[in-house]
């Protein structure tokens, strides 16, 4: 493993700046000063004039490993998360077969080991019948327990009340929730093929799944969680009504937590003229004031984490009608960038982006040594220059699906290199070869 002096770094950290060496050695950070002199045996990289960063930890990924392989793999979307600051990943539940079980987890882990650039963890996911696998769940091997309460198919559609009151009562773990309410949705979606029968317009989309379903289930949760002593993180919130639910101010002392995603900071509902399917999304993106409410509940600490919910499918899929085209977009290579231009337009600091990227995700779900610049801790690490530019047309599009919901776009930032575990994951625009990330590991000294 090569060793780095990272030299006159702009570093960002735990809420604060400093000017700042960085030397890593053995995957690790060793030493961090305001000047270290550069030991003969190291590569140095001058970060002069551009930001060290903690390394964002996307804690919602679909990255479709096993059984649906045609729209992504491991390999493939963790190489497009590290070129976008992402250098650790956890994966959620909903592949062929499902990780609903024991023998599942234990096989994701194997199909992860040596093909991720980035470093690794896994949801397990909850179904209305799989309540003993929880109970026994090896919380070595798991980040936290997915409930679909809302937006699924199958064993993982958690519509049974039982089910779910045991869920919240027994987990183990953080219980994280895709929350919206699916008979509402139904009933909406029926409406609306009795009025535009087959053609109907994407502009449905956030009315057949509404501000009220997401409400309802987003309602529902807050109370199991709260009856039942549980730890809740609510993914991926869209509407200023839901914000209401959640306490303002740090993380640390939250039992309940919230989630908002890059796309739903970037888009809203007019842009649905113009990118039709291409943004159609679970939960929908919805309006304007919508949108500037997310915003500034980064801003006031009532959204606690940043994340992509990056759920990438084949134009081929996207290229058909309103109810035959999938939900889910492309995002983890442009998240950072496109995070990076609200703090530019002044949405909300670089320290509490850190925060809500690095810091905040990897206390949520008891990650080991990552997540901060620390002595000790591993060095995942990004530089980003935010004088910089990426033109998204002009880069090549690393998840497998070959296609960006930003195409066209223009961000006021650029990546400039990502450490993973100590290796130089992305440089200069370019992948590195031979990085390979780990599992992620925790640290857990509590007990439900």
């Amino acid at each position: 493993m090569t060793d780095y002096l990272i030299a006159n770094a702009r570093l960002v950290n735990e809420g604060q700046r400093s000017e700042a060496d960085v030397l890593i050695r053995d995957g690790r950070i060793e030493k961090i000063a305001r000047h270290i002199a550069a030991p003969s045996d190291v590569e140095v990289i001058d970060a002069q004039g551009h930001y060290l960063l903690p390394g964002m930890i996307d804690d919602q990924v679909h990255f479709r490993e096993p059984g649906l392989t045609d729209k992504a793999d491991l390999a493939s979307e963790s190489a497009a998360a590290v070129a976008g600051g992402i250098t650790s990943f956890m994966d959620m539940p909903n592949v062929k077969p499902p990780t609903v079980d024991h023998d599942a987890m234990v096989a994701k882990h194997a199909l992860a080991k040596g093909r991720c650039t980035a470093n690794y963890g896994f949801h397990f996911g909850a179904t209305n019948d799989n309540i003993e696998e929880i109970k026994k769940l090896d919380t070595r091997l798991s980040a936290g327990v997915k409930i679909f309460m809302g937006a699924s198919t199958g064993r993982m559609l958690v519509d049974d009340d039982t089910a779910l009151e045991q869920i919240f009562e027994h987990s183990p773990l953080t219980i994280l929730t895709h929350c919206e309410d699916t008979p509402m949705i139904e009933a909406n979606a029926q409406r609306a093929r009795d009025l535009y029968g087959d053609d109907v317009p994407m502009s449905e989309h956030p009315i057949i799944r509404s501000r009220e379903a997401c409400y309802a289930s987003s309602s529902k949760a807050i109370d199991l969680a709260r009856r039942h002593g549980a730890r809740l993180h609510i993914l991926h919130i869209t509407t200023a009504d839901e914000l209401d639910l959640f306490e303002a101010g740090v993380m640390g002392p939250k039992q309940i937590t919230a989630e908002a995603c890059a796309h739903h900071l970037f888009f809203e509902d007019s842009d649905y003229a113009a990118r039709g399917t291409l943004i159609k999304c679970n939960p929908a993106i919805k309006t304007h004031a919508d949108r500037m409410a997310l915003l500034k509940a980064v801003a006031d600490d009532r959204i606690d984490v940043l994340a992509t919910d990056h759920a990438p499918h084949q134009l081929s899929e996207k290229d058909q009608p309103y109810f035959a085209a999938p939900a889910g977009l492309p995002l983890v290579q442009h998240a950072m960038p496109s995070l990076l231009d609200h703090v530019s337009a002044g949405h909300f600091s670089l320290e509490q982006l850190v925060t809500k990227s690095a810091h905040n995700v990897a206390d949520r779900f008891d990650i080991a040594e990552r997540g901060y610049i620390r002595e000790g801790y591993w060095a995942d690490l990004v530089i980003a220059d935010i004088s910089g530019q990426t033109v998204v047309d002009h880069e090549p599009i690393l998840a497998k699906c070959g296609w960006s919901p930003f195409a066209g776009y223009t961000f006021q930032s650029r990546i400039m290199s990502t450490f993973v575990s100590g290796q130089l994951a992305y440089h200069e625009g370019k992948l590195s070869q031979g990085c390979i990330g780990r599992a992620l590991t925790y640290d857990r000294d509590y007990a439900r």
